[in-house]
């Protein structure tokens, strides 16, 4: 089976990144992407596991998913990396909400409420 497209990607809800391991074992999560032009874009907690496997390798897979994780297909291979510029940073932003709407302010909201905003990294995937 060949590898899902940009397209297939990003017309997903939810997809499953793997991060890999110093010891080169994948860990999936379940995230949401959004697409602005040749690339895929997504959030996650700064602080978190994901974060510090990604500092060790940029090297990602990506697939379909369910919000459980549950993989529905074929996993491509990509490159992911934390965005410092703030004016790609605004673009992700607009792509997400754009794609996500409410759910995705209301989950700012909460994230805003607890404290969690300010440790929120953005990421850009490349396939």
């Amino acid at each position: 089976m060949p590898q899902p497209s940009l397209d297939q990607l990003a017309a997903e809800r939810y997809v499953s990144l793997v991060t890999f391991r110093r010891n080169g074992k994948g860990v999936p999560t379940p995230i949401w992407i959004a697409r602005d032009g040749d690339k895929l874009y997504a959030f996650t907690d700064g602080t978190s596991a994901k974060m510090k496997r990604l500092k060790a390798t940029d090297r990602i897979q990506i697939a379909a998913c369910d919000a459980r994780g549950n993989v529905r297909g074929e996993f491509a291979d990509g490159r992911a990396r934390k965005l410092d510029e703030p004016a790609v940073i605004d673009r992700a932003l607009a792509a997400l909400t754009q794609k996500y709407g409410w759910q995705l302010s209301l989950l700012s909201v909460f994230s805003r409420l607890f404290g969690r905003i300010g440790r929120r990294a953005y990421l850009e995937i490349s396939l």
